[in-house]
């Protein structure tokens, strides 16, 4: 049982739990519907409950209640159902920092201002579900607010639906696609011509990268080493795939273990020549 201390919408309101006296957020159809402050309220089984003890790197939960509007929380709450029925069992406190976001993107374009992406396309292919997920705002926005919500600003979101189902912070999801980024230009220079971003190689290996990244940040180590075989066979994508450990090191704040050069060079081979072709 929940005691209402403040109706946002007729969807949402503030309510502190009477067993443990910790205030959250109830949503649910109708929820808020005819209710009034110190009514008590039993949630269905379709309301969503989030605490407001939660915080993020963009503020405490209840701060971030107070400062936008509550439809705003409704649209965060659309997409993190959205999220569940993709991929079952996520962290919902997203919600929160979500809502902030979309509601400055809309104020942002509202203003028609724009903010830029570079990493969108990498965002878009290192997490294809998470986008489509993320890509269920553009025609709520649309009848809301009549705006058109653009690939840069999915982008964003896309990374925020990623933290909510991997525990992944937003900003080490960024971190992650920068240095996707990072690594693709790096093999584009020396080959002298773009990546085609269509190609199961250029896949292999910005997946690899993004794996790479992970076993780094958890302290992971590969059972095997390919760096004595690739640096006397491959010499040219060994040199670059150690210049790309060093550079992905820097960016995530993190030493890449020595024997993923060897494997990052093999994925190298592929995008370069396609004479490679064993599995890892």
């Amino acid at each position: 049982m929940y005691r209402i201390v403040k109706v946002l919408n007729h969807n949402a309101v503030l309510a502190v739990n009477a067993e443990d006296g910790k205030e959250c957020l109830l949503m649910g159809k109708g929820i808020g519907f005819g209710k009034k402050v110190s009514e008590h309220v039993e949630p269905g089984e379709d309301a969503r409950i989030y605490t407001l003890q939660a915080s993020g790197e963009r503020g405490q939960a209840g701060e971030i209640v107070k400062s936008i509007d509550p439809e705003f929380l409704e649209i965060a709450n659309l997409v993190l159902d959205e999220a569940q029925k993709v991929f079952g069992n996520i962290d919902r406190n997203i919600l929160f920092p979500l809502a902030d976001h979309i509601c400055y993107a809309v104020e942002r374009m509202k203003r028609h201002e724009s903010i830029s992406n570079p990493l969108t396309e990498d965002i878009r292919l290192l997490f294809h579900m998470e986008y489509k997920v993320a890509s269920c705002v553009v025609p709520v926005l649309k009848k809301k607010f009549g705006i058109t919500i653009g690939d840069d600003e999915i982008g964003y979101i896309t990374l925020h639906v990623h933290s909510a189902i991997d525990d992944d912070k937003v900003s080490d999801a960024m971190k992650t696609a920068r240095a996707v980024r990072e690594c693709i230009e790096i093999v584009e220079n020396a080959m002298g011509k773009r990546i085609d971003v269509m190609t199961l190689s250029y896949n292999r290996l910005m997946n690899h990268v993004r794996y790479m990244i992970v076993r780094a940040l958890n302290g992971e180590k590969l059972k095997m080493s390919l760096n004595d075989y690739m640096s006397v066979k491959y010499p040219e994508e060994f040199a670059m795939a150690e210049q790309i450990c060093e550079q992905i090191g820097t960016t995530i704040g993190c030493t890449l273990k020595d024997a993923e050069t060897g494997y990052l060079a093999m994925h190298i081979c592929r995008v370069t020549s396609g004479e490679l072709d064993a599995e890892e």
